[in-house]
Parts: structure tokens; C-alpha cells; sequence
């Protein structure tokens, strides 16, 4: 395993997308793909309880204690948006038990196409939509999904079953985000993992190198909390 550089901080990339996109399928794709080479850790957010924690966990991804559950107890944009200093204690302890560390997966609880990191908190965002969700729904928009840092198409071995053109999808979200980049992937395709693998690796390298700016997507769209 690469030895990581104690004096800079882990690369913090946030996960985000609505429920059922598999957020947490990708974190497992990424554990898989990078932890014999990497210092990882992973952070989740859940209101109530700490089911994604233990998706990981049962995986046997990491090592179960660099697996830390938040539970939120409100819209799950609130710890990782408007105050995010759970999630920060998070890391910080993470780091100072495990580090150093090359990377941090911090994935949000399920929100809607609206759900953006505070640049505070992630210093880096990856979106999250499923083909199960819809072939329209890229071009749908909102901060997720037009200014994220890569917009991924999950879980495409489904698509001749829902009827969606991946294709036609991929293109709808690079017109949204105006050439941004688009990952179509499938954890069964081995090609669009090691894509998303390299990709990371390239975020990483910019980072260590002091060449990524964190960039904030926009703010949250108006909506209630009566829920």
C-alpha cells in the first residue's frame, strides 16, 4: 500500500444522489478498487439509523472500524450542506486513528436531484443516478446534477429491463453539464469500474499536487422540512 503523506490532508470526496441510486454500492465499487493501494476511510449519513455503515461493513471493504455511521435525525442534507460539523468530527477522528489517510468517501443520506456538499466538508462531489430512476431524469438538472464534479449513470446492466437508452442518457447529462464529465457504470462491468478508479487517482494526484480547488455546485432549491 502507498504510504500516504502525513502533511497533506485526505482527499474528502462526497457521494451524492437520491435514495436507491446506489450511493453505497459505488463506495463499495471504490473500497474494492483502491484500498489495497490507498489509506482509506468512509463516512455515511443516515437520519435515523445506520444502515449504509453496515451495507459496508458486511461487505468487508475496509476494515470495520474505518467505517463511521452519522445519523443526521433530519433531511440528510443537513450535515453535509448547512452544518457539517459532525461529519467533519468524523474525519478529523478517523484521521487521527487511522491516518494518515489518502482518501475519505463521505456518501450523503438519500435527497433529492437538488442534495449538494458544503465545499467545507467535500473537495470533491460525485452524483449518483440510476437508469431505474428514468431515461429523463438527467435532463432534469439541479445543482447534483449540473455541478458536481462527475455525474455517474449507475447500475446500466439494467437498462434493457427499464427500457432506457444509455446512450441517449449519457448524452442528455453531458448537455446538462455542459461537457462536465459523465461516467456510465455498471460494479458487474469491469471497464467502467477501473474508469471510475482512474478517475479518482486523478482527483487524488491533483489534490496532493495543490492543483483541485473545492468547487461548490450551488445551494440547496427552496423546499420544507415539514417531513
Amino acid at each position: 500500500m502507498h504510504s500516504p503523506d502525513p502533511v497533506v490532508p485526505p482527499l474528502r470526496l462526497g457521494v451524492a444522489g437520491p435514495v436507491g441510486t446506489g450511493k453505497s454500492s459505488i463506495l463499495a465499487t471504490l473500497c474494492r478498487a483502491l484500498a489495497d493501494e490507498l489509506a482509506m476511510a468512509v463516512v455515511t449519513n443516515d437520519i435515523y439509523t445506520d444502515e449504509d455503515a453496515r451495507f459496508l461493513r458486511s461487505a468487508g471493504v475496509l476494515p470495520t472500524e474505518r467505517i463511521r455511521a452519522v445519523e443526521t435525525g433530519a433531511c440528510p442534507h443537513t450535515a453535509i450542506r448547512d452544518d457539517v460539523s459532525v461529519n467533519l468530527d468524523a474525519v478529523e477522528d478517523l484521521a487521527e486513528a487511522y491516518g494518515p489517510l489518502d482518501l475519505v468517501l463521505i456518501e450523503s443520506g438519500g435527497d433529492n436531484l437538488t442534495a449538494t456538499f458544503s465545499p467545507a466538508l467535500a473537495d470533491a462531489q460525485l452524483f449518483c443516478l440510476d437508469v431505474a430512476g428514468g431515461g429523463d431524469v438527467a435532463r432534469k438538472g439541479g445543482p447534483g446534477i449540473t455541478g458536481a464534479d462527475l455525474l455517474v449513470i449507475n447500475k446500466t446492466d439494467l437498462a434493457p429491463y427499464v427500457e432506457v437508452d444509455v446512450d441517449r442518457m449519457v448524452a442528455d447529462a453531458r448537455a446538462a453539464r455542459d461537457g462536465a464529465p459523465v461516467l456510465a457504470l455498471s460494479k458487474n462491468d469491469p471497464a467502467s469500474v477501473a474508469e471510475l478508479a482512474d478517475w479518482v487517482r486523478t482527483l487524488l494526484a491533483r489534490h496532493r499536487a495543490g492543483e483541485h480547488t473545492p468547487v461548490d455546485p450551488g445551494p440547496m432549491a427552496p423546499h420544507s422540512h415539514a417531513h
